[in-house]
């Protein structure tokens, strides 16, 4: 018997968004993840915020809603809403009710801005790594380091000379019939020394090769541990040449202060003698990738003779897929956002994002 095309709905629905929800679906254990990670930062969050005055959304629908965002390459806010609107399991996640309205755009984006304010990103990628079930996962004694670029929000016509009529401060936009106006910048040479972007004053001119465009770009950078390839930190920096061995360093230096020592795994990039003999003074064995390309490597035979250094170098590869995800699932390849402090926020939240996907599995799998 075919069943009717009926659209009238039911005045009343007794079906909780718990049971709607089914046993074995990954974000159950996502959510479980992420709930005990944010009630550690309990007191962080109340720094956030002032005793009195109306309540805001709370911090942790905030971010629960963030990292759909990440999950479902939702690219703006207004989408994200929309989404939250409809959609049951996302409002699960978020911990809101049936029958409660999804919050306005605008009110969200202004109410998120106060998170990025502080630090609460690089915290909230702590609290998960430190989780007992999480933290056996771990390897606390090799390592991988890399960098990526990060488009920054702004268009090549904003590079204007420091010293310029506007100072690096922007120009009036000119009357070009409702777009930006035209510009020609063949046979003019830019250089982070003396232009500047007037929409994003700290992005900087970067071309990843010989032969590539320049682009305005930040450096984002991982720290990745070699047992599973989780990503246990994660920094921004401006764009330039010594950027990536600088957060290299300053990533791995609190996980050499023990005893025994541990290695870290790098590509040629990271080839240099002073960097390589900073790692060695702090007890960390550079598994470098050797530069041999009209030069001579930091990296001789004492190192690349253990197996140890073969295997690293081919794990090492693997935080390139940490990136990857970064940059196209969670959108990270041209940021939204403009500032280094700002950037950096939504980078690290990324990669906290990065590790919450993998860990179902992982966590699954008996150890």
């Amino acid at each position: 018997m075919r069943g009717g095309d009926d659209r009238t709905g039911e005045l009343f629905s007794y079906v909780d968004l718990e049971a709607r929800v089914r046993r074995n679906h990954p974000l159950r254990r996502i959510r479980a993840i992420v709930n005990e990670a944010l009630s550690t930062l309990e007191r962080e969050f109340a720094a956030l915020y002032s005793p009195i005055g109306r309540p805001s959304i709370p911090p942790e629908k905030l971010l629960r809603a963030m990292l759909l965002q990440a999950f479902y390459s939702i690219r703006s806010e207004r989408l994200l809403m929309e989404r939250l609107e409809y959609d049951l399991l996302f409002r699960w996640f978020v911990g809101i009710g049936v029958d409660d309205a999804a919050w306005d755009h605008s009110v969200f984006s202004k109410n998120r801005d106060r998170l990025l304010e502080g630090d609460i990103a690089a915290k909230f990628l702590a609290a998960v790594l430190a989780q007992p079930r999480v933290k056996k996962l771990l390897s606390t004694d090799h390592f991988s380091v890399d960098g990526t670029l990060i488009e920054a929000w702004a268009s090549m016509k904003s590079v204007k000379p420091k010293d310029g009529p506007s100072g690096g401060h922007g120009e009036p936009p000119a009357d070009a019939g409702g777009r930006n106006a035209e510009a020609d910048f063949h046979g003019e040479r830019r250089s982070n020394e003396t232009h500047a972007s007037t929409t994003d004053p700290d992005a900087r001119l970067y071309r990843k090769g010989r032969g590539k465009e320049a682009k305005l770009c930040f450096m984002g950078h991982g720290l990745m541990e070699n047992r599973h390839g989780l990503l246990v930190d994660a920094c921004l920096t401006l764009a330039d040449g010594h950027a990536e061995r600088v957060a290299a360093l300053h990533m791995v230096e609190p996980r050499a202060d023990r005893p025994q020592a541990i290695t870290l795994g790098a590509d040629k990039a990271y080839d240099a003698e002073d960097f390589v003999n900073e790692l060695r003074s702090m007890k960390v064995t550079p598994h470098v990738a050797q530069n041999t390309s009209g030069r001579s490597s930091a990296i001789d035979g004492r190192t690349t003779r253990h197996s140890g250094y073969a295997v690293s170098q081919r794990i090492r590869k693997r935080i390139e897929e940490a990136f990857g995800w970064i940059k196209t699932v969670a959108g990270q390849g041209q940021t939204k956002f403009r500032g280094r402090g700002r950037v950096g926020w939504g980078f690290t939240f990324a990669a906290a994002a990065y590790n919450l996907v993998r860990l179902p599995k992982l966590l699954a799998v008996p150890t």
